[in-house]
């Protein structure tokens, strides 16, 4: 999901949180974005919304540490990114 070829977490091409993935999805660099289903909806809403605008397919994932897992953080997070590697 979030790694590269070998399976290593390649955090380069990701942007975490819902900032960083919201930013991404409205500047049109955002390939695919991950949701944690256990995220405040009220949050991660609008990252869903303009993820429809743009085509942008999204991908739930079961608890906000299981996407921090698979980002390679030690901390939950609600919503992250994977960006075009033009956007680095």
């Amino acid at each position: 999901m979030l790694t590269d070829n070998a399976g290593r977490r390649n955090k380069s091409r990701m942007r975490i949180g819902m900032k960083q993935t919201l930013q991404a999805v409205e500047q049109g660099v955002a390939k695919e974005v991950f949701v944690a289903q256990d995220a405040d909806p009220r949050m991660v809403s609008r990252v869903v919304q303009a993820c429809g605008q743009r085509g942008v397919e999204v991908t739930y994932v079961d608890t906000m540490r299981n996407l921090g897992i698979r980002c390679g953080i030690d901390v939950g997070a609600a919503a992250a990114a994977v960006v075009d590697d033009a956007s680095d």
